[in-house]
Order: C-alpha cells, then structure tokens, then sequence
C-alpha cells in the first residue's frame, strides 16, 4: 500500500498534483449545484474547496500551482474573449454606450471606494489586500489574476486571493440588497414591470422585419430595386416581387413597374419611409405562402474558403434570383450589407428558386459537422498573439512603471480581436458553444482551484485573528455603494427598466451567480439584454484597473 500512500502524500510528483486538483475540481463543482434561497455559487465553491484542502494539509509544489494558475486564467479569459468577440463591437454601436457609461461610472465609484477606505485607514489595511477585497465584492476572477500577476512583478510578497475569498460571499447578499432597495425605493411593480419592458424592446428592435408594399408612385415606374434603394436612402432587402401575377426573386438590377407588389425586408425604423416613398403597405397579401414558386431556407456558413467573405463578392445576381434577407451571427440578426463579411457558423435567411438556394447551399457548405470540429490552429495563433500583447510594456507619463496587461489582458484583447477581425484575414476562430464553454471552464476551475491551495492557511488565520471579518464588511460595502449610484442615476435619469439595471447590475460585476438570480425575477429572462451589451467591456476594464491603480498608488 505505500504506492497509495505515496500517491497520496508527495507533493513534488505531477501525478499527486493532479489526483489533488481532480478530486478539488469535481467536490467544488458538485457542491455549486446546490441552491440556497434560489442561489448557487456554482464553480466558485471549487475556490472554498481548494482553502479548505490547503488549510488541512494538501501539500502541491509551488512550481505547479504557478503552472496551473497561470494556464488556467489565460484559457478562461481566452476562450471568453471569443465568445464576446462577434458582439463586441456591435452592442457599443447599437445603444450600448448608455449602459456602458453606467457601467464605467459603477466601476470608477468601486476603485475611488477602494482608495479611498485605504486613505481613511492611513495604511493599517494593505492597498493590495483591499484590491484582493475589491476584485472579491465585484467577482472578477480575471481581474484578480491580473492584478496578483501585476503585484508578482512589483515583488509584493502576500496573497491577495485572501481578500479576494474573504469577500466573495458577500457579492451576491449586496446584489440582493441594491435591487431590494431600488424596488422599494421606486415602489416597483414587477408585472408592470415587465409588460413596459417588452414594449420598449419593441419599439427600440433593430432585428429585420418584412412586410408588402404596392408600387403606386408612378416616378418608381422602370427604376431598378438599386435605384430605388439609392433614391430612398435606406438598406433593404427586396426578396420577392409580384409583377403580371408571377412570384419571382429579384436581383438588384431587376426593374420595378407601376402596381407590382413587393416583399421587403428592413430595419424596423425604415418601414415608414420605404412604404410612403413606393406608394403604400399591403397588408392583405404575403407573397411566402404555398402558391409562391420561390422556398425559404436557412443556410448554415461551414465552409472555410467563405470565411470572411463580402455578401458582394458572391455576385448573387448571378445565381437565377437567389436573396440573403438576413444574417444570424452569435445571437444578433444583421441586415445583409454588400459590405458584411460572412463568419463561419453564421445562419443566413435565403429566399429564390429551389435550384438556386441549393446552389448557395453548397457554396456555404452548410454542412453542421464541420462546425463540430475547432480550427486549432487559429486558437494556438491567437494565444500567441495574446501573450505578446501582454507583455508589451506601455509606458504612461507619471508613471514610474511601464503597464502590462499581463496574462489576463493580452489573451482577451487578442480573442476579442480575433473573432472580430479574423476572417478578414480567413481565420477560422469559430468554436461551438459547448467547445468554448468546456475550455472556459476548464481554464476557470483550473485558476480558482490554484487560488484555493495558495492561499487556504491565510484565510482561515485571517478569520481568526478577526481581519476576516473586517475584509467581509468592506467587501460587501464596495458591492453594494457602486451599484447603489449605478442604478438610481439609471433609473431617475435615464428611466431604466428595473429588469434592465438587474442585468446592469450582473454584468457590471461580471458575475455569473448574480446573473442567475436576477434572471429569475422574470420567466422571460429579461435581465440577459442588459447583461450581454456591458459585460465585454466590463471584463476589460476590471482585468486592467487593478493594474493602474497599483502603479498610481502602491510604486508610488
């Protein structure tokens, strides 16, 4: 039996190393499933397990607790970069600087917090350790791995995962207390809520919608669909005209006659113009039913000699009346611009003859299987890519350090730039969700885990010698003051949603936990709108502001 008492007890061998973070990992995640009061900690409990095992005695050579801390923060912030990357760009330009500018405001009222308790303390409370606090009361892990990277290279010799941990717990108890007071404070009723909710959403859809319209301004009369397109001054998309009784597809060059009913597709904004410039909506007629000769698929983008692609470089015109109406790419439905470049796994709406749309099927690929299977090579490129960003030096006058954005900032910077830009250059950097979330949590169980066993004896002396505490108390202020201004400027000025500022909320502390609870205040699921559009930039700006709060204060 000494082999299993080896196994069991060597901290220098790999293999004990990795029994101890298997059996660390599957506990802490089984135990996250657990509820209480409708909220779980899901992978965070992986954290609490990994200070419970280190605080009775599980010994791993530093050396690989490094390896796997410093491996796993650069899988997860990686392979999260991806995943927002497509989005990224797009939520700032539809309507998202409003909500990213309260966002911004929460984060800078969190940071001045953190300053200003450090000033108030005169120093008795390390500014590392309140960062620790900081980056606990706000749940971001990247944020505290880039920040312990950052203090590494000052040669800070403590463990800011003890803040960190002592924190975390209190995050979502000031979740719960901001929407509590908000609610309370506004007398909110939750139903009516809602129903306001979906009416603004309505209006404010930039999601396509089609409808008819009968050609009766008589200047239109032998005017190609371009022309028109041009004269009006709005994009849209014609994919079915009626003309002598016969349903056709039309190209951009097909000429339009007095009387002809049209099938439009268009932003929701531009359906008044585009009715009152043709002549008039027809409501009674809808030119996609059974009798039309034309069929309506969509297509899948799998191919990769199409990646990257302009829509006007397919010369539609040429395949016998075949339209892309619109383009499904990671949630968010585009009008198909002649400039949009197609992404691997991008769904398109395609309307034409039977013929024609299969021949645009081929030349898609739309073959779901070959999704299934990651460009590895594109992944590799863009962790490469990343590292060298993070340890570019940027040098800011007044500052005595040059900044890095370390292993946390370089690999998200480059995913996120990666999946926007990359099939301009025809890499393949799609991965499917559940590829992107197993590696992302993988990477994120990895890093929590390394955390844990650091840090475990620190934190259970730092409850007993009452620091603990004080780090909770703190923690659950810096949670509960930033959100708090956040979501009354938002709703007394900006007249937000309550579901909006919930998800506000969420994603500003780019919290998973808390985003599971405020999703439960509405069977809709109404907070993930407001989630989804801060929390790209909300990563970012968390992962560097531990950085330059250092090299501002703790060099200086």
């Amino acid at each position: 039996m000494d082999w299993l008492l080896t196994l069991f007890s060597d901290s220098s061998s790999f293999t004990h190393a990795l029994l101890a973070y298997s059996i660390i990992i599957a506990v802490g995640l089984w135990v996250g499933r657990f509820k209480i009061g409708g909220v779980s900690l899901g992978v965070t409990c992986v954290l609490f397990l990994g200070l419970i095992a280190r605080y009775l005695g599980v010994e791993i050579d530093a050396q690989i607790i490094g390896f796997f801390r410093n491996f796993g923060l650069v899988l997860f912030v990686f392979f999260i970069g991806l995943q927002v990357g497509p989005s990224f760009f797009t939520t700032l330009k539809n309507n998202g600087w409003g909500l990213n500018g309260l966002m911004i405001l929460s984060l800078l009222v969190s940071i001045l917090l953190t300053i200003a308790i450090w000033i108030f303390t005169g120093g008795a409370l390390d500014l590392p350790q309140l960062l620790g606090v900081h980056f606990g009361a706000v749940t971001s892990t990247p944020g505290l791995g880039a920040t312990q990277e950052a203090l590494a290279t000052l040669g800070y010799q403590g463990d800011i995962a003890v803040g960190y941990a002592c924190a975390y717990p209190v995050s979502i108890i000031g979740v719960i207390t901001v929407l509590l007071i908000i609610r309370k404070l506004y007398n909110i009723d939750m139903a009516a809520e809602e129903e306001v909710w979906v009416e603004n959403q309505k209006k404010r859809a930039q999601t396509p919608i089609y409808f008819h319209t009968t050609v009766t301004n008589h200047a239109l009369d032998a005017h190609t669909l371009r022309e028109i397109r041009n004269l009006v001054g709005r994009h849209f998309i014609c994919s079915r005209i009626l003309n002598k009784g016969v349903i056709t597809s039309p190209t951009a060059d097909t000429v339009v006659h007095d009387g002809d009913k049209l099938r439009i597709v268009s932003a929701p904004k531009d359906k008044e113009a585009i009715c009152s410039f043709c002549g008039e909506e027809d409501k009674e007629i809808d030119l996609a039913t059974e009798h039309s000769p034309l069929v309506s698929r969509l297509i899948r983008v799998t191919r990769e000699e199409v990646n990257g692609i302009l829509i006007e470089d397919l010369h539609l015109s040429r395949m016998d009346g075949v339209n892309i109406t619109r383009v499904n790419r990671s949630g968010v439905t585009l009008l198909p611009f002649d400039s949009l470049r197609l992404q691997l796994g991008d769904t398109l709406n395609c309307v034409g003859p039977t013929n024609a749309v299969a021949r645009l099927a081929a030349l898609m690929g739309n073959q779901e299987k070959r999704l299934e299977r990651p460009n590895v090579f594109a992944i590799f490129v863009g962790i490469a890519f990343g590292l060298v960003i993070g340890s570019l030096p940027i040098s800011f006058p007044g500052m005595p350090v040059a900044i890095k954005l370390g292993l946390a900032g370089g690999p998200l910077i480059a995913a996120i730039l990666l999946s926007y830009y990359g099939p301009r250059f025809h890499l393949v950097t799609y991965t499917t969700v559940s590829a992107n979330l197993m590696l992302r949590e993988w990477g994120q169980t990895f890093f929590l885990a390394s955390v844990g066993l650091g840090a475990g004896h620190l934190f259970f002396d730092a409850f007993a010698n009452g620091i603990g505490w004080v780090y909770m108390a703190i923690g659950f202020v810096i949670a509960v003051v930033p959100m708090l201004v956040m979501s009354i400027v938002g709703r007394r000025f900006m007249k937000l949603n309550f579901h909006t500022i919930a998800g506000l909320i969420a994603g500003s502390s780019t919290s998973s936990s808390s985003l599971s609870f405020v999703n439960s205040l509405s069977e809709r699921g109404l907070a993930v709108l407001a989630y989804s559009t801060v929390y790209p930039l909300a990563m970012f700006l968390r992962i560097i502001s531990g950085q330059i709060v250092l090299l501002l204060f703790f060099v200086a």
